[in-house]
């Protein structure tokens, strides 16, 4: 996988005075590739070239292929699970406030939930077309009228060929009772920019043992809780990095971690490089 391809769908952030953000991500076949059950601040669109895995949201679990897309609403968890071939993909996360726009609000209901989409070949072949238009427009100039406009017939062309996979499609799980009981911890998550809990006290707050909330957490996030606030803190310090000047020093103990060392090697175990070159690479995309 090349370094400009070293991408994880949790750190990005729209940047301050953007609309949205579209990259592309490809791994070579058996090439690492890890994501845990998380959420975003913003909507977002996954729009798949190569792929071969599954889907897991709040209403359960699908089959993912070539050329399918998935949408997933801001603050909605989800997760991917992908095999070892070669696969790619283009993110796209964009503000909510887009679907407020005149031409786009009858698709809010459309739009309210996540949702795994199928075209036919020939439509999926036009929505790859675009949305390549769209981040070459974007590399270009993210703020362009062209960009916007481009931004704008993509969701509106998604909508208009693209079908969602039909319920007998889907193999659900029971996931929706185990995300209402977890909710009081999963709305730290979403509301604070920084939490430090035990797996205790977490338990506590959703007025369960530590051990039953320890299987459920695992067996809705597929990851121990432990795991998971480990994940959540690299997340905010990866963005930290990315739209701040603070130190690597500060964000470490800001985040709770016991020196800059266990941070580093804890951000490298994750994202594959050091939080200096992560930060430096962010800023060359951005020239």
């Amino acid at each position: 996988m090349s370094q400009q391809s070293k991408v994880f769908c949790e750190p990005y952030c729209i940047e301050q005075g953007l609309q949205f953000e579209i990259h592309h991500v490809a791994y070579q076949k058996d090439a690492p590739y890890s994501c845990l059950m998380h959420f975003h601040e913003v909507h977002e669109f996954i729009v798949f070239e190569h792929v071969n895995g599954q889907y897991f949201n709040q209403l359960g679990e699908t089959h993912i292929r070539d050329n399918d897309i998935v949408f997933t609403p801001a603050l909605e968890t989800h997760d991917f699970e992908l095999n070892n071939e070669q696969k790619s993909w283009f993110i796209i996360q964009f503000l909510p406030e887009l679907f407020q726009q005149t031409e786009l609000q009858h698709l809010m209901p459309f739009f309210e939930k996540g949702v795994h989409l199928k075209a036919s070949n020939d439509h999926a072949l036009q929505v790859q077309q675009l949305t390549q238009w769209l981040l070459e427009s974007y590399q270009q100039n993210p703020i362009s009228y062209r960009s916007l406009t481009l931004l704008k017939l993509l969701v509106l062309t998604i909508a208009d060929v693209y079908q969602p996979v039909v319920q007998q499609d889907a193999l659900k799980i029971p996931m929706n009772d185990g995300l209402q009981r977890l909710a009081p911890v999963l709305n730290l998550f979403k509301d604070e920019q920084y939490i430090d809990i035990s797996l205790e006290q977490a338990a506590k707050l959703c007025f369960l043992s530590p051990s039953y909330f320890s299987r459920m957490f695992k067996k809705v996030f597929r990851c121990n809780f432990s795991e998971y606030l480990v994940r959540h803190k690299l997340n905010i310090a990866a963005r930290r990095l990315s739209q701040t000047q603070d130190s690597i020093t500060d964000i470490s103990y800001d985040l709770g971690f016991a020196n800059p060392s266990h941070f580093i090697a804890q951000f490298k175990k994750t994202y594959d490089q050091t939080p200096l070159k992560y930060r430096k690479q962010m800023i060359d995309r951005t020239i």
